[in-house]
């Protein structure tokens, strides 16, 4: 078959099909091969491991050129490509066919691989993947905010009063009442910046600014009205600036200033932000920038195709956010409050939050030891660091071992966002012997009606009626939540299993340590075994086995909760200084967050400890010098390898460092930290006088004093 890169002939090359047979069919159109330009270079991932991340086993046939004559020219495209990590792209439809440059042991002859993936995915896919970057996708209403107009108050107010008129219990009565006042007080403020564009809050007069809503596309420029509430953590609005009955009254979900930190911290993207949600578009856009103002998470450039709205009767799915190719379903995490409007095969992807209740249980965020989107963090942390992990560990480096003669079944596992959402136990969803409570706030379809300006002419029943589909139903958290006990409008804590998981979090925040909750798939017949490994500062303290997920995770987390009473506390007790200190507020402004120092590739750094002993000095010190000599993202893990349960006096505890799987120190001694300092020292000392190259890969070229 002829080969073409634009109009240049490439010469000859022979094409075998993946599938053999008279009926497999080749891929190029008009019986050959047209080149029409190089992807994007890629810094650290060759392309074919790319391809099998946003196109698992996408393989369509294998391409070698002729020898006679051996056309310089496809020489010359194949070692640009293998050189650069590149691939040769021929655009079919909306496909495109990359070929990849792939070495061999038995011809010497340039030899490609074609792999099929949607148009425009690779290019978008090497930046993040390079970046160590993911996707992560918001919903607005009762996840981020919840959001009032005059009307929507008045039929809470409505319905809140006919319930109450049933209700014979004086404490249910008097939650209430006291969840009818908070409406009020909202709307009141409401009608006041409706009539006048001020707001008069705790005898302070605030008049509204005007703040200008840059141009998306072909829309005109905006100014809008908006009065912000720091303190009741609320923002006031006018959608349509010329219709003062678009103005609504925005509630922020406590928080939400510590995640969308985390998304950017320093300067460098963790994730790539989308928003898909039922509301109308205008609404949404408008939300978004209250969120957003600096457009540092979603520039205003990408906004118009980043903000993804669907109707409320019909589902939400990854595969609609992405269908410009901006990202694959695979690398997505969703945070939303409800799982079941998502697509049934997006649904492994989604960590469900409970709904905001800013009204019904006021207290709710405030009381629980780590808010919601403190957690929702945590979770989004260790995504990423368990898809990348197994992204470098396992399919990098089996791709770098594969020839041109390898088969397809060959390419080894992808990693998926799905296969490390692990639950974090949100909680509390305010649920009682009542019914669940009607959402606090308004639908995307009454919005539509009042962006119109029709609002006025709808009575009530209408306007009940535009709500969004399922809006009534609260979808808790993954995990069994059927035993929880939760006070009326208290937002009481609940009891439950996944609770190990957020003790654990927190235990690992007040002991400036890192906690990763690593889990590992493996199939036998027909049966599927989930295994979790705990580690606490690199050191396994727990695991666990299940057939789901989570009876693993929470199995490991019980484990390792029993581990650091029983065995840590050696290691915990010279910190006392630090933990007997008042701790209801923690570092950097109690967000409830691990209080790790985070660096550009979500490293972390050892922090010196008051009170510590000159082992644990000595071992802090080995330790950030272990962490210097590696390359980013490769972590030295410390494991508890033996305990001898001999007499108190000749008990001995037993460490090893390893590195990529492989050991570099051993340590044994009386005393925890000191077999681990001895291992650590060894260790340290190996790596810097090593001259094995498989370990070399691993670390720094040059070390930095």
């Amino acid at each position: 078959m002829r080969m073409f890169h634009g109009d240049v002939s490439l010469g000859e090359a022979e094409v075998f099909p993946i599938k053999p047979g008279p009926d497999a069919a080749l891929p190029f159109p008009s019986n050959e091969i047209r080149v029409s330009h190089l992807s994007p270079a890629s810094e650290r991932c060759p392309p074919l491991a790319i391809l099998q991340t946003i196109a698992p086993f996408s393989v369509r046939c294998k391409l070698q050129a002729k020898t006679v004559p051996l056309n310089p020219s496809i020489h010359r495209l194949y070692l640009t490509c293998f050189n650069e990590y590149k691939s040769a792209v021929v655009v079919v439809g909306d496909e495109e066919l990359h070929l990849v440059a792939m070495p061999s042991k038995a011809v010497n002859v340039p030899c490609f691989w074609c792999c099929a993936v949607r148009a425009g995915l690779y290019a978008s896919s090497v930046g993040m993947l390079n970046l160590r970057c993911l996707a992560i996708v918001f919903d607005l209403d009762e996840t981020l905010i919840v959001a009032n107009t005059v009307a929507s108050f008045e039929r809470r107010i409505g319905d809140l009063s006919h319930k109450m008129e049933a209700v014979d219990d004086p404490g249910r009565v008097a939650a209430m009442s006291a969840e009818i006042k908070r409406y009020i007080e909202d709307r009141a403020l409401l009608k006041e910046f409706i009539d006048k564009d001020t707001v008069t809050d705790n005898g302070r007069i605030l008049v509204a600014q005007k703040e200008e809503v840059q141009p998306i596309g072909a829309q005109d420029r905006l100014l809008r009205p908006v009065i912000r509430l720091p303190e009741r953590n609320a923002i006031l609005t006018r959608i349509n600036p010329e219709i003062r009955d678009t103005s609504v009254f925005v509630k922020l979900r406590p928080a939400w200033e510590d995640l969308r930190s985390y998304l950017t911290a320093k300067g460098r993207k963790r994730f790539e932000v989308y928003v898909c949600t039922m509301a109308e578009r205008d609404y949404a856009l408008e939300i978004w920038r209250l969120l957003d103002p600096e457009a540092n998470l979603i520039s205003l450039n990408n906004i118009s195709e980043r903000v993804v709205c669907v109707k409320p009767d019909s589902s939400k799915s990854l595969q609609h956010v992405f269908k410009n190719g901006g990202c694959h379903p695979k690398m997505a995490m969703v945070i939303d409050d409800r799982l079941k409007v998502w697509d049934e095969k997006d649904q492994p992807r989604v960590h469900v939050v409970p709904a905001y209740a800013p009204y019904y249980a006021p207290q709710a965020e405030t009381a629980n030891a780590v808010p919601v989107l403190c957690v929702a963090r945590n979770v989004a942390c260790n995504i990423r660091g368990g898809f990348f992990r197994e992204f470098d560990e396992n399919l990098l480096k089996k791709v770098f071992e594969l020839l041109y003669e390898n088969e397809l079944l060959d390419l080894p596992y992808a990693p998926d966002v799905g296969d490390y959402l692990v639950c974090e136990d949100t909680s509390f969803v305010p649920t009682n012997k009542d019914p669940a409570p009607i959402p606090e706030g308004m639908s995307g379809a009454e919005v539509e009606k009042r962006l119109n300006g029709r609002a006025h002419q709808v009575d009530q029943k209408q306007i009940s009626s535009s709500t969004r589909l399922s809006d009534d139903v609260r979808v808790a958290p993954r995990g069994n939540l059927a035993g929880s006990n939760v006070e009326s409008n208290g937002g009481s804590l609940p009891i439950t299993p996944l609770l190990f998981v957020s003790v654990l979090q927190e235990i690992g925040r007040l002991c400036n340590s890192k906690v990763e909750f690593r889990s590992t798939v493996s199939s036998t017949g027909k049966s599927t075994q989930f295994s979790v490994e705990v580690l606490f500062s690199n050191e396994k303290v727990g695991s666990g086995t299940g057939k789901t997920r989570e009876e693993a995770q929470v199995q490991a987390a019980e484990k390792a909760l029993q581990n650091l009473q029983s065995n840590y506390l050696s290691f915990v007790a010279p910190m006392a200084g630090v933990l007997n200190k008042d701790t209801s507020k923690s570092p950097g402004g109690g967000n409830g967050f691990l209080e790790d120092d985070i660096d550009a590739d979500g490293d972390t750094s050892m922090k010196e400890l008051s009170g510590s002993t000159p082992i644990v000095d000595r071992l802090s010190s080995v330790i950030s010098l272990l962490r210097e000599l590696c390359v980013e993202d490769q972590h030295v893990v410390f494991r508890d390898e033996v305990q001898n349960p001999g007499s108190a006096i000749n008990e001995e505890y037993h460490f090893q460092v390893e590195l990529a799987g492989q050991i570099l120190g051993i340590g044994i001694g009386a005393n925890r930290d000191f077999a681990k300092l001895q291992a650590a020292e060894e260790a340290l000392r190996f790596l810097e006088t090593t001259t094995d190259p498989q370990i070399k890969k691993h670390l720094r070229p040059i070390r930095c004093s």
